[in-house]
C-alpha cells in the first residue's frame, strides 16, 4: 500500500487524537480545585525546547497576549487569563459555540533548571511564551 492510504497511519493518528481527548477530560475531571481559583477551561498546549530556550504554545485564538498572566511557581509555569466574546457577538444569535469562554488557567511542569526571562507573545492564534534559560550556555566546538 502507499504510505498515504497505509491504514497504520490513520490508526495512529486516531489513536494520538483519542490519546490527547483522553488527557484533557482527564485534567478536567480530576484537577485540584484549589488551583484552579474559578477556572473553568485548559487550553492545550505544546512545550519545545532548544539549547537556550523553552518554549511553550497555547491555543488561545482571540485572546490578546498581554492580558494573559505567565509566571513560574516550583518549577511549574502557570498561564491564566480570560476569555470573553467581543462586544459586537454579545446580541449575535449563537448557532455553535466551541471555544471555551470565560477564565481558564493551566499548569505545565518544566524541565528542570533556571530560567531568566519570561516573554509572551501571539503567533497565529497561539500565545507563544518564552523562558531563556538562566546559566552559562554551552559552547558547541
Amino acid at each position: 500500500m502507499a504510505g498515504g492510504n497505509d491504514p497504520r497511519d490513520w490508526m495512529w493518528s486516531d489513536a494520538l487524537h483519542m490519546l490527547a481527548q483522553a488527557d484533557r477530560l482527564h485534567r478536567q475531571m480530576f484537577r485540584p480545585q484549589a488551583s484552579m481559583q474559578g477556572a473553568n477551561w485548559e487550553p492545550p498546549v505544546d512545550m519545545l525546547e532548544t539549547d537556550s530556550e523553552v518554549l511553550i504554545l497555547a491555543a488561545l485564538p482571540g485572546v490578546d497576549a498581554e492580558q494573559v498572566q505567565a509566571s513560574i511557581e516550583n518549577g511549574v509555569l502557570v498561564i491564566a487569563g480570560v476569555r470573553v466574546l467581543p462586544a459586537e457577538l454579545r446580541t449575535a444569535t449563537i448557532h455553535r459555540l466551541e471555544l471555551p469562554q470565560g477564565r481558564f488557567e493551566r499548569r505545565v511542569a518544566l524541565p528542570a533548571g533556571r530560567y531568566d526571562k519570561v516573554r509572551r507573545t501571539s503567533v497565529n492564534g497561539c500565545l507563544v511564551i518564552s523562558l531563556t534559560k538562566a546559566g552559562p550556555r554551552r559552547s558547541r566546538p
